[in-house]
């Protein structure tokens, strides 16, 4: 009985099949998006200028989350790793240049209403202007977190030590 319904099963495979395919959605195109790409080779540790990097269209589908879409968020930073011509850049591969090394000697600064404090402290880390790194006092031994103002200089923003220390007795 099977023998007989095959020619059949198989006629109306062949058919119905591409009848599916003229009412099913198109599928689903990949949208260009607006990326950062560099115009020749950057080397690790260069700064990145305004003539180094376009807008490019790349396809989303080929796009990680973290991809830069706009050129002032490269302008002035510095290449965290070998940056090729027509790739795109993502912000893992970027970052502030560095003005505050490990192990250097820097000034801290501390602001509140009515006081102003200064301190020198040892960078436990290094950073550019905006990152946040740990400073140690070389009296007292306490860490502080700090926000990178300037080439040698922080602004604390509180104690990396214990909780329950206020900023000022992290500084002394």
């Amino acid at each position: 009985m099977i023998h007989k319904l095959l020619p059949v099963l198989c006629l109306m495979a062949l058919f119905t099949s591409p009848a599916l395919y003229l009412f099913a959605p198109p599928p689903a195109r990949a949208e260009g998006m607006k990326v950062v790409t560099p115009t020749r080779d950057i080397a690790r540790g260069e700064v990145i200028g305004d003539g180094d990097v376009v807008l490019g269209t790349a396809s989303t589908t080929a796009l990680s989350g973290n991809v830069l879409t706009s050129l002032a968020a490269v302008r002035g930073m510095e290449a965290r790793r070998p940056l090729r011509a027509g790739e795109v850049i993502s912000a893992t591969d970027v970052r502030h240049p560095v003005v505050v090394t490990k192990g250097q000697t820097v000034t801290m600064t501390f602001d509140a209403p009515g006081v102003s404090l200064t301190a020198m402290g040892r960078a436990m880390a290094e950073g550019g202007v905006g990152d946040t790194v740990i400073v140690q006092n070389p009296a007292s031994y306490r860490m502080v977190n700090a926000v990178v103002t300037g080439a040698g200089t922080v602004r604390a923003a509180g104690p990396a030590a214990p909780a329950g220390q206020n900023q000022i007795t992290a500084l002394k």
